[in-house]
Formats: C-alpha cells, structure tokens, sequence
C-alpha cells in the first residue's frame, strides 16, 4: 500500500494524504456477502442521543467476515483483495469447494491466486494460513486470535497490527500484544500467522473537517467553550481554566485519567505483564 499526497491548491489539501488503493483488486463487494448497514446516528430505541458526535456519513454496506478463517483443513484460493469502509485493514475474498466464497481479513503480502488454509494440524508457517497457537513456532507474528477456542478471533485485528509468540507453557501461549501487554492464551485457540494489510494507515492526514465528516463524526465541543448551564468548565470571561480540582465529563464525573476498569475482570489473570510496564 502506498500514501498519496497532494499539490497545496486549496487549505484542505494542505498536508493531507489519501490511500493510493494500490493493493485493491476489486472495487464492488460480493452481494451475497454484505448486508444493508443502517445509520442510527447515535440514537437509542427512543430517537433520544445516547453517544454524541454521530451523525451523516457516507452510505456503507457491512461485509461479512468470517473471523474463524473458513473451513477446517480446506484450502481456499485468493480471487480479490478489497477494500473495507467498516474496518482499517484490508479484506480477501477467497473461494473454496463448490464455489462457496467467503471473506477473510487480509494479512500482508496476499496476492491473487494464493492458497490458504485453516488446519488444526501441522501447516506451512506462512502469512494467511490460521492454525493451532501451539502449532506456531515462538517469535512468528500473528493476528486475529481467539481468546476462547472457535469462538473467532477477537482481537490484533486493526490494519499493520500484529502479536508476537513469546512462549507456550501448561496449556497456554504467551502473546506479547501490540500494546507491550504479554497475555496467556489457551494454545488451543487459533490465530492466523503475518501482520495484518494496509499498515500504512496510520500515515493518512485527512486535512479538513469535511473527511471526518463524510465518516460519521459531528464537531466536538470544548466544556470549557460552553456555558456554565452545559457543561461544569463552562463560563468565565473569556478563556478561562475550568477552576476544578479534577476534570470532569458533562454529567460532572471525574475525566481523564479516571480508572474505568473493573478490579475483579476475569481475563486479568491472563496478564502477566501490563501494557502500563515501563520496559516495553
């Protein structure tokens, strides 16, 4: 993938990027695989605003990705590489027996034609292929990995994102996350080997207000912009501190650096290293 920038012409242009979609074989999505994506704008049952900042957008039509990786010990054949609006990484649209398609999140390096299988036995160490954790060697690169057996994988899915295989030990595997976080996960869950497509994303600059826009995102306002009755940093003459101790959110609860995790989760015990640690 590649990041393509622009001439000055006009303000908006100005230090903003696009991507190329040099990687993009197909550009309509297979029917049988999307589904009408409504907009709700936000809104709850009652039309009331539940999460601010939502609203307009472009038009989007969700595919439906198979995050299990497809059928068992079948090898499947890369037709398309396509772009996704619901998700920052890549998709691949790979055909199996009898016809049957599917749509796969897309590793690095996929091209057409390729083969690709998920296997709960022994396989090639090569990016797309999904197996067993404790059948990956330590120090391979994995993505989209489950945190229960066949559930699908859950997380490392964003675009360029990748977990590394540090150790395998009494039934679990340590992951060292993107985050710095080392987890253990039951070596019998599966995870698909390479980093995920489309790591260039992050370079994108989108340059005016009107890109955020056309993805569904309204202005933000500052409380402390706001008057006294909307927001507790509201008022002051001019621009003033919001004279508290602590920030607070709208409904007057602390913000920012506020702990919202609950103590008694129970996937901390996987842990063994916080993604806080210094030495990362």
């Amino acid at each position: 993938m590649a990041i393509k920038k622009f001439k000055p012409t006009t303000p908006g242009r100005r230090g903003a990027s696009v991507d190329a979609f040099d990687d993009i074989t197909k550009t309509i999505p297979e029917k049988s695989l999307t589904v009408t994506l409504k907009k709700r704008a936000g809104r709850n049952n009652q039309g009331k605003i539940s999460v601010r900042h939502k609203g307009g957008g472009h038009k989007q039509k969700y595919r439906l990705i198979d995050f299990t990786g497809g059928p068992v010990n079948i090898e499947g054949k890369i037709i398309a590489i396509e772009y996704d609006p619901n998700r920052t990484a890549r998709i691949l649209l790979v055909e199996y027996q009898k016809g049957e398609l599917m749509y796969l999140l897309a590793p690095e390096g996929m091209k057409v034609g390729g083969k690709i299988i998920t296997t709960d036995k022994k396989a090639d160490i090569k990016p797309g292929n999904r197996m067993l954790l404790k059948l990956i060697p330590t120090g391979i690169a994995v993505h989209n990995i489950e945190l229960l057996p066949k559930k699908g994988g859950e997380i490392v899915r964003s675009a360029g994102m990748s977990a590394t295989i540090m150790s395998h030990e009494g039934g679990f595997t340590q992951l060292k996350m993107p985050s710095g976080e080392i987890r253990q996960v039951y070596d019998t869950c599966m995870a698909t080997v390479g980093v995920v497509s489309n790591g260039d994303h992050r370079n994108v600059r989108l340059g005016k207000a009107g890109r955020t826009r056309h993805r569904g995102v309204r202005p933000r306002v500052r409380g402390k912009a706001m008057n006294p009755v909307d927001h507790p940093h509201g008022g002051g003459e001019g621009n003033q501190p919001i004279g508290l101790k602590h920030p607070k959110t709208p409904w007057g609860k602390p913000a920012l650096g506020v702990k919202t995790r609950r103590s008694h989760r129970r996937s901390n015990r996987f842990i063994i290293r916080s993604r806080k640690t210094k030495n990362r």
